[in-house]
């Protein structure tokens, strides 16, 4: 009669030892090897198979192991954990380790039994971690049981790679460009929704009614909305048909009270209190109307609402934040500020000679149209304006320009007009999308003679291309050079993508014709524009940084259009920002600089320079008047306040049409002309307020639904069983010296490793992490206690892919005294020490748990693990049980003397043949622990009762030893005598 494993139990089966999973039948066997993670999940039929009740063996005591032995395996141990017993599920498997302020979010949506959360932390701080910890949660506990993204179609691949890189989620791109192969698999009458269970759909793509509906009718139970500031409009505001269609989407998917919905943005309002409240309808409707000037009103909105700044969360859990130590204190490395500098240039005199003349014709062309009619006069407007920016652009820009049609030529009326030329001619800060906003706008509003006046504007602007003629090209030399020279990788912002392209033709260097660009020969440039795919925009920066390299004098530059300007993270490789066109609207100025001034920049100083034209009468108005107060804000916020659109269009409108009606020349006296007054005032006016209703919102709608003391709690709880940072660090460093690496500290990263000299088998593992080459070619591995790395390198936490590959390798190894090669872990190890006054035993012991968890599916059946250090002075027999603090001291405990290996031997054996005497204290333990979890999921999930009903842990016995440790005293003393297992006397 076959044998009934219950969950959690050991097997022995095809060689090896496993643990059984609560989704076994008596006739079937679902199986983790013991140690492993999920993706080595293997089902075994015991009827066909051999499969056998197995005790964890014993440790070895001829396998003895030096004083690093027992810290080493428990490291490894600990690092291997796929599977958390805690109330966070998902921690232990995701390749990213969330900051403490990180967990605010997800404790928060715990507390819900559905979670609806508006996620709108500053730029930087990591919403998308924040996002993703909570999805990953869900998704571990069965509360969710698929994810939709809705993104920009620009920001499509990054998800996927966040979701699939830090959190372990695969998810399927529903893209124009991937929907009609995705279709093709589909059976008959089946949604593209109901076949994959995780998607990321680009908002391009969803804006179609068939696919909205379709979308709706088969959402997942789970909703990511990045940039959801985009979704909604303001009552009083023009809504643009996106952004309708958009909120239109939103809301039928919000009306499932079931469904989870996390929004996501840095700017909840735009300065706009009504924008703010249709977005927190989309969470919960009564969050539309209530009140929250009341403390009702205010505690209802702390339960769904985070919104921090980096000075929030730059130091936490401190002190100050209410604690009684700085023990958990945590330092988020954020760049401490920008240094902006504003640089200017002159036109040069044909460069200013081809300005006044195209000033004159657009002012011509503006006049003439005015007499024609409303449509006729909007569709000059437009042409004047793209014609005066792209000429202040660049050269190539103002050539194409002129020698394009205006795309609102078409329009068959004014609004029509309006509605194609606004979006290629401003820079609104709630764009529907930044695709095809570079391209050149166009000017030419009818079919005229290829030798018209514009033709002839157009061949002067090619003939100014260069230094000598473009005097703002020759001052981008200038200050790029000077930040090349400081050791600086900037990325240049330009308005158009004729701009762009010519700015790398001019400053890079090509190797087939062999000319030597300005900037110098170890200094790589390329240019990333809308032409390119997103995928292609990313290979394109990543083809960059590997070009230029690892040496220290080589730099890159990246010249960009706004197409980088949004979600995309450049911090990596990039650390400067030069605006070389100015943005009509400064919160596009932000967004460029926050693809740099991130977390995970390791530059303290960001490096901002905006070039400026002096006498080109546009550029020093919207500098002065927007570019700097939006600064001023900042600054004294500590967060950006967007500019409405409406009145930025307005400040922009008026600089504008005084050019057109008095010039260049006498753009001096704009500032007092009253239409100019007017539009500059109801802006200070409006801007100011809204700054102000921000102040007062961070200050009233601060996040207190979640005290830094729970946040603490929980940190304490996840560091006791998952390791810390330095743990790690000093588990790698001390692995690796003991497997033949060769470790330096260097200026460039805490230290580097070649691990040509290491085992086979980890060369094998690593290779498959870092790349075959490295390995090869035995290049040095930086090692970074950051956890933001770049490709190539490995950060010093459990979760990096190299990290567990040593990790494993070190387990492997201790697990196998038969193993060729050194082994750094033991399971077994004599220590004499004058850390101890008495004989001391170490046990590293792991536990298995049987866990029950409700959820909205259905109870989840789950077994985790946990490591745990144990320590009692004296024999097993009268085993006196040390405090967990004590026994983790132990593993510091340095060698006061060598101890002869045949006496240790002998001494380890004799612990070892008593040690089923410590077997009922270490289960008493266990259910400890177990009652101790139990509390800690309950506690998590307070809010709801409905959340703890039918929650249990239960221990499974018996538990694994996987190490024990004795350590003697080097000095015993006649009134601490040595124990009778260690002394070898009976009482």
């Amino acid at each position: 009669m076959a044998l009934t494993y219950s969950a959690g139990s050991l097997v022995k089966a095809r060689g090896r030892e496993w643990v059984v999973l609560p989704e076994s039948e008596p006739d079937l066997l679902v199986l983790r090897p013991l140690g492993g993670s999920d993706d080595d999940v293997a089902a075994v039929f015991p009827a066909f198979e051999t499969v056998e009740e197995a005790r964890f063996a014993a440790p070895e005591a001829s396998d003895l192991g030096d004083q690093r032995a027992a810290g080493l395996l428990r490291t490894a141990l600990r690092i291997g954990f796929r599977s958390g017993a805690g109330p966070f599920r998902s921690l232990a498997g995701m390749a990213v380790e969330p900051r403490a302020y990180q967990l605010v979010p997800l404790l928060m949506a715990l507390r819900q039994k559905t979670v609806r959360m508006l996620i709108s932390d500053d730029v930087g701080i990591g919403k998308t971690v924040e996002a993703g910890l909570i999805a990953s949660e869900l998704l571990a506990q069965g509360e969710a049981s698929g994810l939709a993204v809705l993104c920009s179609p620009a920001l499509a691949e990054q998800w996927q790679q966040e979701l699939r890189g830090k959190f372990g989620i695969d998810a399927e791109l529903v893209l124009s460009s991937t929907v009609t192969r995705l279709e093709r698999g589909l059976d008959l009458g089946q949604s593209l929704f109901d076949r994959y269970q995780n998607v990321i759909v680009s908002t391009d793509f969803i804006k179609s009614t068939r696919h909205r509906d379709d979308f709706v009718r088969h959402c997942p139970d789970l909703v990511i909305v990045d940039e959801a500031h985009t979704c909604v409009a303001a009552d009083d505001t023009k809504t643009g048909t996106q952004n309708q269609l958009r909120y239109e989407l939103l809301r039928r998917v919000a009306e499932d009270a079931e469904r989870h919905l996390l929004l996501v943005t840095a700017t909840p309002h735009s300065g706009k209190e009504s924008a703010f409240r249709n977005l927190l309808g989309l969470v919960k409707p009564e969050l539309a109307q209530v009140n929250l000037e009341s403390e009702a009103g205010r505690k209802l909105l702390a339960q769904h609402f985070v919104a921090r700044k980096r000075a929030d969360v730059r130091q936490y859990l401190t002190k100050e934040d209410g604690l009684a130590d700085d023990s958990l204190a945590e330092r988020t490395a954020f760049p401490s500020d920008r240094y902006f500098k504003d640089e200017t240039y002159k036109l040069s005199p044909e460069y200013r000679a081809l300005l006044d003349d195209a000033i004159a014709y657009a002012s011509e062309r503006v006049e003439e149209a005015d007499g024609r009619g409303r449509r006729e006069a909007r569709i000059a407007w437009w042409s004047a304006i793209a014609l005066l920016r792209s000429l202040v652009s660049s050269p190539r820009a103002a050539a194409q320009t002129l020698r394009t049609r205006s795309a609102a030529a078409i329009a068959s009326s004014a609004e029509e007009a309006d509605k194609l030329g606004a979006p290629l001619n401003s820079d609104a800060a709630d764009s529907d999308s930044m695709e095809g906003m570079d391209v050149a706008p166009g000017a030419e509003t009818e079919e005229n003679d290829p030798r018209s006046r514009l033709a002839e504007l157009a061949d002067r602007a090619a003939e100014l291309e260069g230094p000598t003629q473009d005097l703002k090209l020759k001052a981008l030399i200038k200050h790029l050079k000077s930040l090349l020279a400081d050791g600086y990788n900037p990325i240049v912002f330009c308005r158009y993508i004729p701009t762009a392209k010519y700015l790398a033709e001019q400053l890079s260097n090509d190797p087939e014709t062999k000319k030597r660009g300005p900037l110098g020969a170890k200094t790589v440039v390329k240019a990333v524009t809308g032409e390119l795919s997103p995928q292609q925009r990313i290979n394109n920066i990543e083809a960059l940084a590997t070009e230029a390299g690892e040496d220290a004098a080589a730099r890159r530059v990246l010249i960009a259009t706004d197409c980088l300007s949004e979600g995309v993270n450049l911090q990596h490789y990039f650390d400067a920002v030069v605006h070389y066109d100015l943005a009509w609207n400064p919160t596009r100025h932000d967004q460029r600089e926050g693809r740099v001034d991130r977390y995970g920049q390791r530059r303290d100083e960001v490096r901002v320079i905006t070039l400026y034209g002096d006498d080109n009468g546009i550029d020093g108005k919207v500098l002065e008047v927007l570019i700097k107060k939006h600064r001023q804000i900042k600054k004294d916020l500590g967060i950006s306040v967007s500019v409405p659109d409406e009145l930025s269009t307005g400040v922009t409108d008026a600089i504008v049409e005084w050019l057109l009606m008095r010039g260049r020349e006498d753009d001096g006296a704009l500032f007092s002309a009253d239409a100019f007054r007017v539009s500059t005032a109801k802006l200070d006016s409006d801007w100011n307020s809204a700054a102000e209703r921000e102040k007062a919102s961070r200050s009233r709608f601060a996040q207190r639904s979640i005290h830094p003391e729970e946040v603490a709690r929980e940190v304490a709880a996840i560091r006791e069983a998952l390791g810390s940072t330095g743990e790690v660090e000093t588990f790698v460093r001390e692995s690796l010296g003991a497997l033949g690496a060769v470790l330096r500290d260097v200026a460039s990263a805490d230290f580097t490793a070649q691990v040509g000299g290491t085992p086979a088998g980890l060369r094998d593992a690593l290779a498959t992490v870092v790349g075959g080459e490295v390995i090869e070619h035995d290049r040095p591995i930086p090692f970074r206690s950051d956890p933001a790395v770049s490709r190539g390198e490995a950060a010093l936490v459990r979760t990096d892919p190299v990290v567990g590959a040593l990790a494993s390798h070190v387990l492997n190894a201790a697990l196998d005294a038969q193993a060729d090669g050194a082994r750094p872990a033991r399971r077994c190890g004599v220590v004499t020490t004058d850390a101890v006054t008495t004989g001391t035993t170490l046990l590293l012991v792991r536990y298995r748990f049987h866990l029950t968890l409700p959820s909205r599916s259905g109870e989840k059946q789950l077994v985790a693990e946990d490591a745990r250090l144990l320590a009692f002075e004296g024999s097993p027999k009268n085993a006196v049980w040390l405090s967990q603090e004590r026994a983790a001291a132990l593993l510091g405990a340095t060698a006061s003397k060598n101890t002869d290996p045949h006496f240790g031997e002998r001494m380890m054996k004799r612990v070892l043949d008593q040690l089923p005497q410590t077997y009922g204290y270490l289960e008493s333990y266990g259910e400890d622990l177990a009652a101790e979890l139990d509390a800690s999921h309950r506690r998590v999930r307070q809010a709801s009762g409905e959340i703890v009903r039918g929650l249990s842990v239960t221990a499974q016995k018996p538990a694994d030893v996987l190490g024990a440790y004795l350590y003697l005293p080097a000095n015993p003393s006649a009134s601490s005598p040595a124990p009778a297992a260690v002394s070898g006397a009976s009482a």
